[in-house]
């Protein structure tokens, strides 16, 4: 197993390069920025991109996801349900992506965005069960992510207790790699600390404690974080719904 965490500042994020170095095989998801750095990554662990995959389509930023899979050969990777104006290699809940001894197992987490999803990481060399689980934004360190991108807030909100529940049910020792951290405007009181593990979180996250689907509609839908500049652009621009000016 070969993993590489990218920490970005502007704006905040996590993005991650992971695979099987024996295989060559390597995904990267949630790109942000330029792409030579997880071509540069890739090469100098000599693995081939198979995957870039973005757990959703992001508003906070352009993704380069795209062009990266179009750099690299990769296939370019969303939840099939996405809803965009180009073509996709689409996954859905159970799909099992293969990167030599590496598996990354498809859970349609929504609630952040309809079409999020997380992915769970198994290193066949290692063991039989998952190892990590790359949360994009819907469970970071601290809390959950906004809610504010489905039909209402409270629509959003209920889908995401939905998702922690599925979340809660993951073993409490499976690490927790999330796609944001400390200044991200797409969660509030969030850690600096951009890892942790499910039992961690079950325990201290402010909102994936929560166990009564009420009291969680109601903390997730109260002082919603401002929306980043240009969300709105940003996400039909990454659903190539609309072009730069």
């Amino acid at each position: 197993m070969i993993l590489r965490q990218f920490l970005h500042f502007d704006p905040v994020g996590a993005s991650y390069l992971l695979g099987c170095g024996g295989k060559a095989s390597a995904a990267v998801v949630d790109p942000i920025g330029p792409i030579e750095p997880y071509l540069e990554a890739a090469a100098a662990t000599g693995m081939k991109i198979l995957y870039v995959i973005d757990t959703h389509i992001h508003a906070d930023h352009i993704s380069p996801g795209r062009a990266l899979a179009e750099a690299s050969g990769a296939r370019y990777t969303l939840f099939a349900g996405a809803n965009t104006n180009f073509d996709f290699y689409g996954v859905n809940d159970g799909s099992v992506l293969e990167l030599g001894n590496v598996l990354i197992t498809v859970m349609h987490t929504p609630g952040h965005t309809p079409e999020h999803i997380s992915l769970l990481v198994t290193d066949r060399s290692r063991a039989e069960e998952p190892w990590f689980v790359l949360t994009g934004h819907t469970l970071m360190v601290g809390d959950m992510g906004r809610t504010e991108l489905a039909s209402s807030a409270e629509d959003g909100a209920r889908a995401l207790f939905a998702s922690v529940e599925r979340l809660k049910a993951l073993p409490d020792h499976l690490e927790v790699l999330p796609g944001a951290f400390s200044g991200s405007v797409c969660g509030r009181s969030l850690s600096g600390k951009p890892s942790s593990t499910i039992g961690f979180e079950k325990r201290f996250n402010k909102a994936f404690r929560i166990a009564d689907e009420s009291a969680f509609v109601a903390r997730m839908v109260a002082d919603i974080p401002p929306p980043p500049p240009e969300a709105a652009a940003n996400r039909a621009r990454n659903a190539g719904l609309e072009t730069a000016a």
